[in-house]
């Protein structure tokens, strides 16, 4: 069934066409991704959808009994109210209900049977017991704590004033109300800005299982592969539709693209072989009839216009002035925190030339403080932190600090740069999408996405051959994400970066690092792999903690099945780790092999620097090396307990 439809939208702004001709169609059920660039239009087509505002040209259909609910991205609850309080009045309706089921209770106990009054009674609390048990009457209050828990509020946050929370506890908390009064057509524009992955997660589960239909703007390119299955994009002022996921849409923009070039190249052969005939015959007598006709051909041929593809994309380069030595950076046993509040630890790190790694953790652990603990902002509170040779550090700041209020983008740049010719410093800003007059621009009247991309082009001066990113895809559109992604997949140097986006993690990330109260950890793959890992080891867990004593009590054969079942996938697991353990051993013992004899090839014999610099990478290899080790045996005798 048809819930809504928005059919011939239009928005102007003065003569400025924002779009026009806008057809979007929400079914019962439908998942629906809205996508488009910066400044496309896409929050003003939501307002306009959710009746927030009306259209210049065109008209929504909404079906009359379909409820909508709206949700403005960065909006934060506002609310006096405590937070349980304010989640109940999601339930207004059946807790009125519920309090009217109680009155008739009392009626029905102190009444005459056999009497209207009576019958009357008993119908109206068979009804409301019915709708009561639909609208989940029974479970509401699970319901919202089940909900709370999923946006990182427990029950100590119940009885505190919503005015009193922080403007990110404010903004998990109106989404959290939304989703609790279960619209028919639930409107979320970047509902996901701000959570933690945790939450991120929580919120794709939660989705998934939604029973009425969702319409979402959101740059999170895995949160909209994990939850939406067709997608409207939103560009050169046009709408177009797609069936699938995000990685699909973008399979079938490809291929649809493709497509229109092959139609219109045709059609332009076509075009110059008819133009050509008619130039060449038309003044001939006995070819002009023939010319004629022709030329009728060309007048009512329908012209198909020249494919444009995407819009203008920035191109980003990321080069460095001279490599690093192997070893990059190493930290042992470090914690981590402020005014010695250990947030922490003991967090190790070996990071080599040329690696990516992503630290990930739940908000508040640290991942920011240990960035700035490694470019020396702020102090570690202990541990030891040694920078590798010849490295140059060059870092991204997610809040754009050290871009300065009183400059312009061109000055921004220059300034740093005062040696570098004027036209090669707007060449730069050009390959981030600021030409012309735009350089000219003060740094406070920018847009997120804009300060964003001025930051990343100073980053792209300076050429240092290990950058520490702190969140640089916040601000930036999925086009400038993904060219971001090219960039750093195209760098020579190393990577260490904090983000929440996924999908920007899966494409670059050859570590996972987390973050906990009890340090680091190492996880050697993309984020998908991560996830692997934690599920495996979350099983595993749980496998021990369900171990019984010996002296228990036999079991019976069903559950000898059961533990047999669960110890042969403990067993699979083990081996998978040793497996991948050998595999990294071996790859160290070919880097020592190759370390070996460099030192004693010719031309490195003379050369003091090098030889120092070589040995250091060889102690460090032969350190991995013994740990490694280490790993595997221990990993052997528990598989040999479990086989045994």
């Amino acid at each position: 069934m048809i819930l809504l439809q928005a059919n011939q939208i239009a928005r102007h702004f003065g003569a400025e066409v924002l779009f026009e001709n806008i057809h979007l169609e929400i079914s019962t059920g439908a998942r629906v991704a809205l996508v488009g660039r910066n400044g496309a239009g896409k929050s003003t087509l939501l307002k306009i959808i959710a009746g927030i505002e009306a259209p210049d040209e065109g008209k929504i259909a909404k079906n009359k009994t379909a409820t909508l609910g709206y949700l403005a991205q960065d909006t934060g609850l506002d609310s006096n109210e405590t937070v349980w309080n304010e989640m109940l009045k999601a339930f207004e309706q059946v807790r009125q209900m519920e309090e009217r089921m109680r009155e008739l209770e009392i009626f029905i106990s102190e009444g005459t049977p056999d009497t209207p009054a009576y019958t009357s009674y008993l119908k109206e609390y068979d009804r409301l017991q019915h709708d009561f048990s639909d609208r989940n009457g029974y479970g509401y209050e699970n319901e919202i704590r089940s909900v709370l828990h999923g946006f990182k509020f427990d029950s100590s946050f119940y009885d505190q004033k919503i005015d009193t929370l922080s403007g990110g506890q404010r903004t998990r908390l109106a989404l959290a109300r939304m989703l609790l009064q279960h619209p028919d057509i639930l409107i979320l524009d970047e509902p996901t800005n701000h959570l933690d992955i945790e939450t991120l997660s929580w919120l794709e589960n939660y989705l998934q299982s939604y029973t009425g239909a969702l319409l979402i703007v959101s740059h999170d390119r895995y949160f909209l592969d994990k939850v939406v299955n067709e997608v409207y994009e939103l560009s050169r002022r046009k709408m177009r539709h797609y069936k699938g996921n995000y990685s699909k849409y973008l399979d079938l923009k490809a291929e649809q693209l493709t497509s229109e070039w092959k139609a219109y190249e045709k059609q332009q052969t076509e075009i110059h072989k008819l133009e050509d005939f008619v130039a060449r015959n038309l003044v001939r007598a006995s070819t002009t009839k023939r010319a004629q006709s022709r030329r009728k051909t060309l007048e009512k041929m329908e012209r198909l216009d020249r494919p444009q593809g995407d819009e203008k994309q920035a191109n980003f380069l990321f080069s460095i002035e001279k490599p690093s030595g192997n070893v990059v950076l190493q930290i042992e046993d470090a914690a981590i925190g402020y005014d010695d509040v250990t947030l922490s630890e003991p967090i190790n790190l070996d990071i080599r030339r040329q690696e990516a790694i992503a630290l990930v953790g739940p908000n508040g652990i640290g991942k920011s403080t240990l960035l700035k603990s490694i470019i020396h902002q702020i102090p570690f509170i202990r541990g030891k932190e040694t920078l590798g040779t010849n490295v140059t550090i060059g870092y991204y700041d997610q809040g754009q600090a050290d871009l300065h209020t009183n400059k312009t983008i061109l000055a921004e740049l220059w300034d740093e740069h005062p040696t570098t010719p004027e036209k090669e410093i707007r060449s730069a800003l050009g390959a981030f999408l600021f030409s012309g007059e735009d350089v000219e621009k003060p740094i406070p009247l920018l847009s997120g996405g804009e300060k964003a991309r001025v930051a990343l082009a100073k980053l792209a001066m300076n050429k240092e051959n290990f950058l520490i990113l702190d969140e640089p895809t916040n601000h930036l559109d999925i086009d400038n994400k993904e060219v971001l992604e090219n960039a750093l997949i195209d760098y020579d140097g190393t990577l260490l970066f904090v983000s929440h986006d996924r999908y920007f993690i899966n494409r670059i990330a050859t570590k996972v690092v987390e973050l906990s109260e009890n340090g680091s950890k190492v996880y050697l793959g993309d984020y998908d792999y991560y996830l692997e890992k934690k599920q495996e080891e979350e099983e595993i867990a749980e496998l021990l903690a369900q171990d019984e004593p010996e002296s228990a009590p036999a079991p019976t054969n069903k559950s000898d099945y059961y533990q047999s079942k669960e110890q042969q996938k403990l067993i699979r697991s083990l081996q998978r780790k040793i497996t991948q353990v050998e595999e990294e051993m071996t790859r160290i013992d070919e880097w020592i092999d190759r370390l070996e004899q460099e030192m004693v090839a010719p031309e490195n014999l003379e050369d003091h620097v090098k030889l120092n610099e070589l040995n250091q990478d060889l102690e460090a290899a032969r350190q991995d090396q013994e740990t490694k080790l280490t790993e595997w045996e221990e990993l052997s005798l528990e598989l040999e307990e479990y086989e045994n």
